[in-house]
């Protein structure tokens, strides 16, 4: 009977400190999401300003991006996409 309330213990303990973590990595990704967002959005108004450092705007923009893929916050085909949408604009711009 005592080992069966110590497991319940437990199990309410895990699960207590499961939702903290989940917080926790829910706060994290929003963050580094709105980076992403940001350095794209920068990105996008260097191109159409035509600005001299677009292009390293374009590059900070791409590493951010595949930051994020490798973290799983966007899959890697939209990665991928935004990359190519970027250096197409760039290339166009240039």
């Amino acid at each position: 009977m005592a080992e069966a309330v110590k497991k319940k213990k437990n199990i309410l303990r895990r699960g207590i400190k499961n939702v903290r973590k989940a917080q926790i990595r829910t706060d994290r990704n929003l963050i580094e999401k709105k980076k992403l967002k940001l350095a794209i959005k920068t990105a996008k108004l260097a191109i159409a300003k035509k600005t001299p450092e677009m292009a390293n705007l374009v590059t900070t923009a791409v590493s951010i991006i595949d930051k994020a893929a490798e973290r799983k916050l966007i899959y890697r085909t939209k990665a991928a996409r935004m990359k190519s949408r970027l250096m197409l604009a760039l290339n166009k711009a240039k």
